[in-house]
């Protein structure tokens, strides 16, 4: 998908941008930008589109996001205000280019993993297992050092993560934009309309209208851009909300299938096990089984 292009804004005298969020909103839907991003989401439910992937929010995740890799994060729609000083969503942010130690720092033969760290991290990586917590600690450590010490802990984490195996790439193919800004706003319409409305029918007629196109014309142009069809992409989404209910336990299969977007239990099941490749309990199942330890 093409994205628009986002300046990460900087410090004056900083090398590199750290955040601590606490907001309701994650802000553009979809975006990329040269520097790299290692994204820590404390809390906070939605969805996350990296690259060709289309995935449901875990409180807790680590992810690390390479140069020009589109993304976005949208939150989950909630119904009733929060209380005063009470925030949807907390995460920590660390944004930086490759050079931002210098041009070539990242090359010094005692540096040798971190370049290929970078070339993965172009599909995404979810950062798993004891390398997250460590991760974790140190990003937790990162918002109040001072300026020096914010250098050697981003060291310390790019140095765990390139010595581990608990990774996972999030997106099935590289990914690098320059996107023409008019277009970008056209298909960012597309995707916000889907990710409010996907609880419903959503007809092909309607979507076009949304960018002035015939039917025909829109899914040439969704289908170009994306390389999947509008009702893969929605389908997409529908099941990502489907395993974050599924995660939270509160519903039975049937309700969830109906609140998704789908019209019958078989169709719900026969999309859940194409995309997750299991069923929705064994989802269930292996959810529980990872997190419980």
């Amino acid at each position: 998908m093409k994205p628009h292009f986002h300046r990460v804004p900087v410090p004056v005298q900083n090398s590199f941008s750290v955040r601590y969020d606490q907001i309701n909103a994650f802000g553009k839907l979809l975006h990329y930008h040269p520097e790299l991003e290692l994204h820590y989401i404390i809390r906070g439910e939605g969805i996350r589109i990296i690259g060709d992937n289309v995935s449901h929010i875990n409180a807790g995740e680590v992810i690390l996001l390479g140069e020009h890799l589109p993304h976005a994060w949208r939150e989950k729609e909630i119904k009733e205000p929060l209380p005063d000083k009470v925030f949807q969503i907390e995460a920590i942010v660390i944004q930086f280019t490759p050079s931002c130690l210098g041009k070539g720092f990242f090359h010094l033969p005692e540096a040798y993993l971190i370049p290929r760290l970078f070339e993965l991290a172009k599909k995404g990586l979810l950062i798993n297992g004891s390398t997250a917590e460590k991760v974790k600690s140190l990003m937790r450590s990162i918002i109040d050092c001072s300026k020096f010490e914010k250098i050697i802990t981003l060291l310390n984490i790019l140095q765990v993560i390139s010595e581990s195996e608990e990774i996972t790439s999030i997106a099935k193919a590289y990914a690098y934009y320059k996107a023409d800004e008019s277009e970008t706003d056209r298909l960012n319409t597309i995707i916000a309309y889907t990710l409010s409305n996907y609880n419903k029918e959503i007809k092909l007629e309607e979507v076009a209208a949304l960018c002035n196109f015939s039917v025909t014309s829109f899914c040439r142009y969704f289908k170009g851009l994306t390389q999947k069809t509008y009702f893969d992409f929605l389908t997409e989404v529908r099941i990502s909300n489907a395993c974050r209910m599924i995660i939270d336990d509160k519903f039975s299969l049937s309700y969830i299938c109906a609140e998704c977007g789908f019209n019958n239990v078989s169709n719900f099941y026969r999309h859940f096990k194409r995309i997750m490749l299991m069923t929705p309990l064994e989802y269930k199942r292996e959810y529980k089984k990872q997190y419980a330890a």
